[in-house]
């Protein structure tokens, strides 16, 4: 009986593996789960790149907002490694573990990366009372004056909080970090002078750029950015090797077959290969971008994820839940 029983459970493993993906016929949606609420960036590039795959496999695929910081990843890591449920993830989900005591999952063991969709170049901002108009000086104020420089980012352990210590790790200089609650805030008190500077996402700050609330001294990327073609990269100004950006992209649960992975990563290079899908990103100062392949982008994740707690371990970055 038990002989049966295990030569049935490997005939229905082969059948499994030999349906096509995604079936023409499946009763289930493909879902992509946001680990955010909806409307921020992250929601954009999903619902994007969503209808993108839907378009491309011609089956349905719902975006699912699971907000929290590793809630969302939480639950694709102990989904069924089929490529019926998805992560859209971002930094956060590569930096999470090593600042949170219990993150509870491994962003390098639980879960096997798909490709990059996207990134978004940060810019530094400073406030226009500020006596800097470019990033060396305002490394020389910073220097002259230690620890009184103050930067703003979405709270301890975001990207605008890593971002600016690294710069002054990088530059050799002491600056504050400011935690909110979110970015937003944080620019609003840029522009009015109650903070010095931070460095944000080239979509959002875009605005108060071209308005002249504040002042960029530079983009966080190596390559400068199509928005703002003018403004130095802070590598060229002063910083060499410095980067740092904001990226989204898909990941499945940890042993999801090779084959879903190429079906799911040749969706999404078509799409960023696509005109019209990459001008809509770039209105909205996104840059679509594909990995070269599912494992290119589990090198990419990996070294992120090492870089990061790298960084949290020399600067004592750590965030509770």
């Amino acid at each position: 009986m038990r002989q049966a029983i295990t030569l049935a459970a490997i005939l229905a493993a082969s059948m499994a593996a030999a349906q096509p993906y995604p079936h023409p016929y499946a009763s289930r949606s493909i879902r992509v789960i946001v680990p955010s609420l909806p409307g921020g960036n992250l929601d954009l590039v999903a619902r994007t790149i969503s209808a993108q795959i839907a378009l491309g496999f011609k089956q349905q695929v719902v975006v699912e907002n699971r907000a929290g910081s590793t809630v969302g990843a939480r639950f694709v890591a102990k989904a069924p490694a089929d490529g019926y449920t998805l992560l859209m993830m971002s930094n956060s989900f590569a930096n999470a573990p090593s600042i949170i005591a219990d993150a509870g999952y491994d962003p390098v063991k639980d879960f096997a990366p798909v490709s990059m969709v996207a990134r978004i170049p940060l810019i530094l901002v400073v406030s226009p009372s500020l006596p800097a108009r470019t990033l060396k000086e305002l490394i020389a104020l910073a220097r002259a004056h230690p620890g009184q420089l103050t930067y703003g980012g979405s709270g301890v352990g975001s990207l605008g909080h890593s971002a600016g210590a690294l710069l002054g790790q990088r530059a050799g200089v002491k600056m504050t970090h400011v935690p909110y609650k979110g970015n937003a805030q944080a620019l609003i008190d840029v522009a009015a002078g109650q903070i010095s500077f931070m460095l944000d996402q080239i979509s959002v700050a875009a605005t108060y750029v071209n308005a002249g609330r504040v002042r960029a001294l530079g983009v966080s990327t190596l390559t400068r950015s199509p928005l703002f073609p003018n403004i130095p990269t802070i590598d060229e100004s002063g910083v060499p090797g410095y980067q740092s950006m904001t990226y989204n992209g898909i990941s499945a649960p940890a042993g999801t077959p090779r084959e879903v992975l190429g079906r799911l990563h040749a969706e999404i290079v078509r799409a960023a290969q696509d005109g019209e899908f990459k001008n809509r990103f770039l209105q909205q100062g996104i840059e679509a971008s594909a990995s070269a392949s599912p494992e290119d982008f589990a090198v990419f994740v990996r070294e992120d994820v090492t870089r990061f707690a790298k960084l949290a371990r020399e600067i004592g970055i750590s965030a509770r839940e």
